[in-house]
């Protein structure tokens, strides 16, 4: 089942995006983010209108989706920045598809312009992933990222809504 997150599915959402942070390049940000935090930021993005979605399945939660305002200021109050995370063993099997569909019909309710994801260049399944789901590269950009002693490029990948 897909739905809006709430602030005591920050447990459950830092079993997943946790090990993310502290493990692989698939983000930069290298610090753990603590469940307070998590709870806060389910509450402030919906607060924006954005969404923060969750996938779960009897009561346990499977996978994370959200968007936020790419860059400041109002001349991008339509330009979406997501994320999408998925615990390892619900990945591979149509899940991100699935709230990633949610994700879209959220920001299309809402009038939003387009959605990008923003990727490690080496993250191949998720470039393929959004690929498949009609997100087109727009930018490459070399060594944006540092993490694990050695810098990363970024891409960029746009879906118009």
């Amino acid at each position: 089942m897909i739905r809006p997150a709430r602030p005591d599915d920050a447990p459950g959402i830092a079993a997943i995006w946790n090990p993310i942070i502290r493990d692989s390049t698939i983000t930069f940000n290298p610090v753990e983010k603590p469940e307070p935090e998590i709870a806060a930021l389910v509450s402030a993005r919906q607060d924006e209108g954005h969404a923060f979605l969750v996938a779960e399945d009897a009561g346990k939660v499977l996978g994370f989706a959200s968007y936020f305002q790419f860059r400041p200021g109002p001349g991008y109050a339509r330009c979406m920045e997501h994320s999408l995370y998925l615990a390892p063993a619900a990945r591979g099997k149509g899940l991100g598809r699935t709230l990633m569909a949610a994700l879209e019909e959220h920001a299309r309710a809402r009038l939003m312009r387009m959605l990008i994801g923003a990727m490690t260049a080496t993250n191949t399944a998720s470039l393929a992933f959004h690929k498949r789901l009609g997100f087109a590269e727009v930018a490459h950009i070399p060594d944006a990222g540092w993490k694990f002693g050695r810098h990363h490029d970024l891409v960029l990948m746009q879906k118009l809504l």
